[in-house]
């Protein structure tokens, strides 16, 4: 017997995946678990008898000879497939996004790639064996595919992926089905939640990033919080988000990233959960580890991982070019013509007075304002920035104060300077191997 199996409080990716498997492999038999998300669940009340699947009670284990691992590579976050982590006739294939590599399934052969969905793999083979789509199977794999790449949205979504999604559109996936459960109506208990932790959210700064920190009692169950938590993080406006849910016996930590810098699969991996760059969870007993050492754990993770390598001493330009505040107009655009810059700081005595950029010169009305000084012109509010920050804090910077140079200053001096384009130049060139 062949089965595909993905994890426990199974989201649409992972239910995507498996279906997908099911139609990857000849004779093969999705396990879906008893715990799901709240919208897969709905889905799976009206839909499961489209697709080749069973409970993860209905298996016959001794029957089981090759097993199809998706989306996670922890056999603790499998459903009740205890009996076979140790079988050694066991053939196991394994299919994955998440890049952590931190799981005890040991798979005969896999696929692992850092890319925006595990649907998106599995696409790509369907893609090579030309395979032939119905609307339903498109449909559920593009809920999977936008689910968890924000609608192309996250920082870990790749060009593969939107490959993915228009393979899926052409094979008829339905847009309307597809927005109806990704957007589920919120319930009262889902609102009750959000307004609670809007009560009081810890805010740290964590190597130039803030991040959010709620703990939530839970006297009941609530569907759908990772939604909840996705939304909040929007609505405080933190770069992450990581909201640690208790209960009587076990606490439930959701962590959602809006920045390529913070991975909250690496930090989730610390507390012996998962997840990718974007979103992750953890699940923890009370009696393991209490919710202000979860929060411990998460920050002095973050603390020590930096995986934004380029910092702005990478980008920026040297040695900075300057004049003096009494240099006039005239021989300032001379400067700058012949430089081929577009700013210029003003300087003297190593101490930063102004600066003045191209469209300073704007304000020139008069012929003898070419003759005027340059700190009649200049800008005097000056923004500066250090060496080792990284480039994602000066694009932000730049953005907030609508300013277009920054000095980079190191012990009281100036050492360079980091633009606008430099920053442009990263993001979308990236730096000169």
């Amino acid at each position: 017997m062949l089965i595909a199996t993905t994890h426990k409080n199974t989201d649409f990716d992972g239910l995507a995946s498996v279906i997908a498997a099911t139609l990857l492999y000849p004779g093969c038999v999705g396990v879906i678990p008893k715990m799901t998300n709240k919208n897969v669940g709905q889905f799976l009340s009206t839909h499961k008898t489209a697709f080749n699947l069973i409970l993860p009670h209905e298996v016959p284990h001794d029957k089981v000879r090759k097993l199809i691992v998706l989306d996670t590579d922890q056999w603790q976050r499998l459903d009740r497939l205890e009996k076979l982590a140790g079988r050694q006739d066991l053939e196991i294939d394994l299919w994955d996004h998440h890049m952590l590599g931190t799981g005890d399934i040991l798979p005969t052969w896999s696929c692992r790639e850092q890319i925006g969905s595990t649907v998106t793999l599995l696409v790509r083979e369907m893609q090579k064996r030309q395979m032939q789509l119905t609307s339903l199977d498109s449909t559920v794999m593009l809920i999977g595919l936008y689910e968890d790449t924000g609608h192309l949205s996250y920082p870990s979504t790749t060009a593969e992926d939107a490959r993915a999604a228009a393979y899926l559109l052409d094979n008829r996936a339905d847009l309307n089905v597809a927005g109806f459960f990704l957007n589920p109506p919120y319930e009262e208990n889902q609102k009750e939640i959000l307004f609670e932790m809007m009560k009081e959210t810890e805010k740290i700064a964590i190597n130039e990033n803030t991040i959010g920190f709620n703990c939530i009692n839970l006297e009941k169950k609530v569907l759908n919080l990772a939604a909840i938590v996705n939304m909040y993080r929007k609505i405080v406006n933190v770069d992450a988000l990581f909201v640690i849910f208790t209960s009587d016996d076990k606490n439930t930590v959701i962590g959602r990233s809006g920045v390529e810098n913070i991975h909250i699969g690496q930090a989730m991996a610390i507390i012996g959960g998962g997840g990718h760059a974007g979103a992750g969870s953890a699940t923890i007993k009370s009696s393991e580890m209490s919710p202000q050492q979860i929060k411990e754990q998460i920050v002095a993770g973050l603390v020590s991982n930096r995986t934004e390598s380029a910092r702005i001493s990478d980008v920026m330009s040297f040695p900075v070019i300057s004049v003096t505040p009494a240099t006039p107009m005239r021989d300032v655009q001379t400067l700058m013509a012949t430089e081929k810059i577009r700013g210029i700081m003003v300087m003297e005595d190593d101490k930063i007075h102004g600066i003045i950029v191209l469209w300073d010169f704007k304000r020139l009305k008069k012929e003898q304002h070419w003759d005027s000084p340059v700190k009649a012109f200049m800008v005097r509010d000056i923004i500066t920035i250090e060496p080792d920050a990284s480039i994602s804090v000066a694009a932000r910077i730049m953005i907030e104060k609508n300013v277009g140079y920054l000095p980079v200053v190191e012990d009281s001096k100036v050492i360079g300077i980091v633009t606008r384009t430099d920053i442009l130049t990263y993001y979308y060139d990236l730096l000169p191997e």
